[in-house]
């Protein structure tokens, strides 16, 4: 069964494969809308809002709150500060971390439940295992940047996390840190696949904030493939990219 719901603002797919998957649908989305509502920047009374306005510190927040900053400050740390949840008005926006991460864990959730074969999709994120209804290999199209009806390339993640960061939908919603003032304009969309989502999303961001150097940095990161895509419409992929390429 397969079902898309609007959460943290954009279109979540979850698709399971089994008998019985209706109560699991509905609670993982029902984690979903949980995160929001305790993520989300734009909801006056989620936690991360609350922290922002000093009504609640840090060190006084949900162990889920804590989990994810403290994967933020490693993360911050592995790429150089390329990735950095403190904006520069001193305020937190953990949302280039939080969606991989609620992907991971609603995988987690599904499989503990027994059930081996699904598919979660939130706004490029995407965790998968086992096989479609069909028996086949999972498979996840990159759009085009510059027209987004059409797909440039096919991928089999083969149980891999997969995320993709860009300029083309949200708009400018990813900075460099080091450089906050400066649009960034050099490449329009970064697909990273990796070792399970939350290490792709994470790692997606960076390279993306880090323009045209950023595909250099996944392919030099063990366990990564990449695939950029330039404001000039051309691709530069990693040298193992390709073997994801093939079912």
């Amino acid at each position: 069964m397969k079902e898309t719901r609007l959460i943290m603002g954009m279109p979540i797919e979850i698709e399971i494969i089994g008998a019985d998957v209706r109560a699991m649908l509905d609670a993982a989305f029902t984690y979903l809308t949980a995160v929001d509502e305790r993520f989300s920047t734009y909801k006056k009374n989620s936690e991360i809002s609350h922290i922002n306005r000093g009504e609640l510190a840090p060190g006084a927040a949900s162990a889920e709150m804590k989990e994810v900053f403290v994967l933020a400050e490693k993360t911050k740390g592995e790429t150089g500060g390329y990735f950095d949840i403190r904006r520069p008005d001193g305020s937190y926006d953990p949302s280039g971390i939080v969606k991989g991460w609620a992907v991971l864990n609603t995988a987690t959730r599904i499989r503990a439940a027994g059930y081996e074969n699904y598919f979660v999709n939130a706004g490029g994120d995407i965790a998968m295992n086992g096989k479609s209804e069909n028996g086949e290999e999972w498979s996840v199209g990159i759009r085009n940047p510059f027209k987004n009806s059409e797909i440039v390339k096919i991928v089999y993640p083969r149980g891999n996390g997969i995320a993709t960061s860009g300029s083309y939908i949200r708009g400018d919603h990813i900075y460099n840190p080091h450089k906050p003032e400066e649009k960034l304009r050099d490449i329009v969309s970064i697909t990273i696949i990796g070792p399970d989502v939350l290490e792709a999303d994470r790692f997606a961001t960076a390279a993306f904030a880090m323009g045209k150097a950023g595909i250099s940095f996944i392919e030099n990161l063990p366990g990564f493939e990449g695939y950029a895509i330039d404001s000039q419409g051309i691709a530069t992929m990693t040298s193992g990219f390709g073997t994801y390429t093939t079912s």
